[in-house]
């Protein structure tokens, strides 16, 4: 009796510790919160491309750049550019703050406005980590076409701290 006891304890404490494990998950929680301030002059200018994930609207895309400026109505225009088979390719956009300074609202399309998340900006205002409402964007920004490697090995694992799957990134060439 005593045997069987110690037998189903065991059982019952191995299938208890299963469900805990299996229920244990160690990769972070997609975290997408922005900074807590952004001076917008301060942003305004030209950013380089770094590295992003991979999407269409890029696909293929070198040497690109963001330049942000802020317009008469307070909506800051917003000219991606870069070369893709040789060629220049440019796509104008708006964007427009919103209540948290860390989140513009950023549109290519007519009507259609997506999230654009500052979540890292160093002091300076030299790198910049963003994302957007899900895990399917993911841009390192830079006031220069090269970052030092500290500076990249920080956005990186700041990125893979907020859940994104770093290894997706595409480093584009500068």
């Amino acid at each position: 009796m005593i045997r069987n006891m110690v037998l189903l304890l065991t059982l019952v404490s191995v299938m208890a510790f299963a469900v805990y494990a299996e229920g244990t998950d160690d990769s972070p929680k997609f975290d997408n919160t922005t900074v807590r301030s952004v001076d917008l002059e301060k942003y305004l200018g030209t950013w380089f491309e770094i590295a992003r994930f991979d999407h269409s609207f890029e696909r293929g895309l070198e040497y690109a750049t963001a330049r942000y400026t802020l317009m008469d109505n307070g909506k800051v225009k917003v000219v991606n550019s870069g070369i893709k088979d040789g060629q220049v390719k440019t796509s104008e956009g708006k964007a427009k703050t919103t209540d948290n300074p860390g989140l513009l609202r950023v549109s290519f399309f007519g009507p259609f406005y997506s999230d654009y998340r500052i979540m890292m900006l160093d002091d300076d205002y030299k790198y910049a980590l963003i994302g957007s409402g899900s895990q399917k964007y993911l841009w390192i920004l830079s006031r220069t076409p090269q970052i030092p490697e500290d500076v990249k090995a920080s956005m990186l694992l700041e990125a893979r701290l907020r859940g994104y799957d770093v290894s997706k990134l595409i480093w584009v060439k500068q």
